[in-house]
């Protein structure tokens, strides 16, 4: 069922506040999937889900291989029959203060710091659609 990514239901903004796991679909240069465990933060107010890794990742790689428009991508989350996707255009992000703002993110969702890494970068995601049944 489709929402607003940036006014979602109750139900489907709680489902993201939950600990879950989630997968990052990115396109391979040859454009195919690339899909790999992640955990995501959203923000709906802004329009962005984000994705702390380091900058030397496969994830990264495709992201920048799509060029200055960003990369079409995808991050879902799933716990038995609830379900959560958001779409939109990612780019990486290297700025200090934006990739401090993804890690303080993070740890509110996941309950726990990432250790530091001089290496992290953030893609962020600009949502352009969210479905699921949360």
């Amino acid at each position: 069922m489709a929402t607003d990514p940036r006014n979602p239901t109750d139900s489907y903004l709680g489902f993201w506040r939950e600990y879950h796991m989630c997968t990052l679909t990115t396109p391979r240069p040859d454009g195919t999937p690339h899909v790999v465990a992640v955990g995501v933060t959203y923000d709906p107010g802004g329009g962005y889900a984000r994705v702390i890794t380091n900058k030397n990742s496969r994830k990264v790689a495709n992201v920048l291989a799509a060029g200055a428009e960003g990369a079409r991508v995808a991050v879902c989350q799933v716990d038995r029959g609830r379900w959560a996707t958001l779409e939109g255009v990612a780019r990486i992000r290297a700025e200090a203060e934006a990739v401090e703002d993804a890690v303080a993110r993070y740890a509110e969702r996941y309950g726990r710091t990432p250790t530091p890494n001089p290496d992290r970068v953030v893609i962020e995601i600009a949502l352009t659609r969210a479905m699921g049944r949360a």
